[in-house]
């Protein structure tokens, strides 16, 4: 029987002994057969390196027969509707690589026991000895069920959970491959935005995706450079969003500044512990997981911008949602966040295929900036996410801290310059 140990920081695997072997499946001690790999979740400007860092790394190996990739996720491993990337060019893989959205397709399928002991039976009808799945905590989740089915039928099946989600909200990791170009859309629209409301000023209001976490919204601190830019406000689901308390910080902005600019996570809860979305509209209308549907509409912007015109009597009052724009903006990617991306896929093909485990791999920060790759137990990334810090959010819930600029800065990679006029004003006569 194999033997795993954990051991330091975030419950690191090490491989000590795998026991007997059926020699028909193995080279000198490896698994010999198909890896399977697919995509699952939202895509992101950065999943096609994690998937050509997986392809590419496996076919180096001789115990490999073919790579398959399962087209729409864990579904299409259901209807085995499989392309073989064996096959696939590597100047055609690379230039996928650079290309946003997920190339295999994804699905929001959130399979049960039932759904993967199915998986788990398509695997060995097709003699797939390694599986990598690239998504967030539930996909990691269904990593986690499919290699427990795998190991009480007695097969040898290496399942490994590629990181993604631009929400940034997996455990264990610092940070997830994803969220780097994600953050750097959304600072980068918010510096256009500041730009244009200094201009023709009033207040806006920029809606960004983050269900349970803050990380993404909190991106938008950096649009600023001078003393009075925006966002001059920042709201994340962390912290009680109360609306009488949102008036009053927006009309202090206002009146100091002739302008406001605010940046709010699509999840914010109200004291009720529900998110505000609900109590402005009375609509709990859930998506495919259960949860209440917030995304898709441009709802909770235009209530919380009538709001401020009611209350505030300010006119000039404009929103937005940005949804989709921040996943796959072709264009707005952080370099950093492609080097990761791909080297996280790498590593899933390396830790399974030289290290015969199983398990969801994960970045460490080691410097200033640089990092490192190790490979955690599944169900410490299934299910659960995890929240922004509270020393990363200021006492009065309205900003982020510089520890939080500090963490995130490096994530964005180099960010494109602007500057003002700088003139002598020229005395009135």
């Amino acid at each position: 029987m194999p033997l795993l140990t954990r051991n330091g920081e975030g419950g690191i695997l090490r491989l000590f002994h795998r026991g007997k072997s059926n020699p028909k499946r193995c080279i000198m001690g490896k698994l010999v057969g198909n890896v399977l790999i697919a995509q699952g979740g939202g895509p992101t400007a950065v999943i096609n390196q994690s998937l050509v860092g997986a392809v590419l790394e496996s076919r180096k190996f001789p115990e490999v027969e073919r790579v398959y990739g399962a087209l729409h996720g864990v579904r299409g491993i259901l209807e085995e509707d499989f392309v073989d990337l064996t096959q696939a060019t590597t100047h055609n893989l690379e230039r996928v690589a650079r290309t946003p959205s997920s190339a295999l397709l994804s699905t929001r399928d959130k399979p049960d026991a039932a759904y993967c002991e199915k998986i788990f039976k398509i695997c060995m009808k097709h003699n797939v000895r390694y599986f990598f799945y690239n998504g967030g905590n539930d996909s990691a989740d269904a990593v986690r069920i499919v290699n427990d089915n795998a190991r009480n039928a007695g097969y040898e099946l290496r399942c490994v959970h590629i990181p993604k989600t631009i929400d940034n909200d997996l455990r264990v990791t610092d940070h997830c491959p994803g969220y780097g170009s994600a953050a750097r859309f959304v600072a980068l629209a918010f510096a256009g935005i500041n730009l244009d409301n200094r201009a023709l000023p009033g207040v806006y209001i920029g809606v960004v995706m983050g269900r349970h976490a803050g990380f993404l919204t909190a991106a938008a601190a950096f649009a600023r450079k001078y003393e009075d830019d925006g966002p001059h406000l920042i709201y994340v689901p962390e912290r009680t969003f109360r609306k009488d308390q949102f008036l009053k910080d927006v009309d202090e902005i206002y009146k100091k500044f002739g302008r406001c600019i605010i940046a709010v996570s699509e999840g914010i809860i109200g004291e009720d512990g529900k998110p505000i979305i609900t109590q402005l509209t009375g609509c709990t209308e859930k998506d495919a997981h259960g949860n209440v549907q917030l995304s898709g509409t441009g709802a909770l912007g235009d209530l919380l911008g009538e709001l401020v015109k009611k209350e505030l009597k300010i006119k000039r009052v404009r929103s937005d949602t940005f949804g989709y724009l921040q996943r796959s903006f072709v264009g707005i990617v952080s370099e950093v966040d492609q080097q990761e991306a791909r080297e996280v896929g790498e590593k899933a093909a390396q830790f399974a295929l030289w290290n015969n485990v199983d398990g969801s791999v994960a970045i460490r920060r080691t410097g200033d900036y640089s990092v490192d790759y190790f490979l955690t137990p599944l169900e410490t990334v299934a299910k659960e996410t995890k929240h922004m810090p509270d020393s990363f959010i200021t006492p009065f819930g309205t900003d982020v801290t510089t520890e939080f600029l500090n963490y995130a800065r490096p994530l964005l990679g180099t960010m494109p310059e602007y500057e003002r006029l700088m003139a002598p004003v020229v005395a009135k006569k």
